[in-house]
């Protein structure tokens, strides 16, 4: 199930450049997984505009993700 949304995230993410339609949720789950800088840098601007309307659980993911994308680009 989750190898499908994946993909269904992935195909959205390569259709759809315009991330304020997309929902935190997606956000997240493609913030580690993008490859051009400029789009990882729309999806991060994307969701540091929505931090204040997340839940509590959503925040912590992004806090998490955030780590993971520093180590990753720490080690290029």
């Amino acid at each position: 199930m989750k190898k499908i949304l994946m993909t269904l995230v992935f195909a959205v993410f390569l259709f759809a450049a315009d991330y304020s339609a997309m929902s935190t949720q997606e956000l997240l789950a493609i913030m580690n997984y993008t490859i051009v800088k400029k789009d990882q840098k729309a999806i991060l601007s994307e969701l540091k505009n929505r931090v204040s309307e997340m839940s509590l659980k959503e925040k912590k993911e992004y806090m998490k993700n955030l780590q993971i994308l520093k180590k990753k680009n720490e080690k290029k």
